[in-house]
């Protein structure tokens, strides 16, 4: 029972970070600053390093990953949302898309993280990404004190 709901909750940050890699990429499409690009691709990609290492702790509970949107996935319709707000090309609009879906991100991780039942691997994994998402975050507050 605890494997399959910390499969579960796994699945469902996966989804997280796959439609923030989604996100990312949408957005260095976007936008026309090359900087903002830059991060946001880098961002991208370690979005795509962090759904592998959640992949192998869901490989190494036994299971298989579930790309199927979750309920903790449910930031696809913030992504959603974000597509419409960039196709003005507006960087403050990209970035406060970004903010509000790392923001949810965090929430969600913090929340996976009140599960007690994570082996000591799977936590550190989970924490560290918690640690990535609020750089990430913080990186992308400070581009928009640049930009404006």
């Amino acid at each position: 029972m605890k494997a399959t709901e910390n499969v579960k909750i796994l699945n469902g940050l996966i989804s997280i970070l796959d439609d923030g890699k989604v996100g990312y990429t949408n957005a260095a499409e976007n936008c026309e600053d090359e900087s903002l690009k830059t991060e946001f691709l880098s961002i991208a990609r370690e979005r795509a390093l962090m759904i592998v290492q959640l992949q192998d702790e869901v490989k190494d509970l036994g299971q298989s990953t579930d790309a199927t949107d979750g309920p903790l996935g449910a930031v696809h319709r913030v992504w959603i949302d974000f597509k419409s707000l960039i196709t003005g090309h507006d960087n403050d609009a990209i970035i406060e898309a970004c903010m509000t879906g790392e923001q949810y991100a965090i929430a969600t991780y913090k929340k996976a993280l009140d599960n007690k039942s994570f082996s000591a691997s799977t936590e550190t994994v989970v924490v560290s990404q918690l640690a990535m998402i609020e750089r990430a975050l913080a990186k992308i507050k400070s581009l928009k004190t640049i930009d404006a």
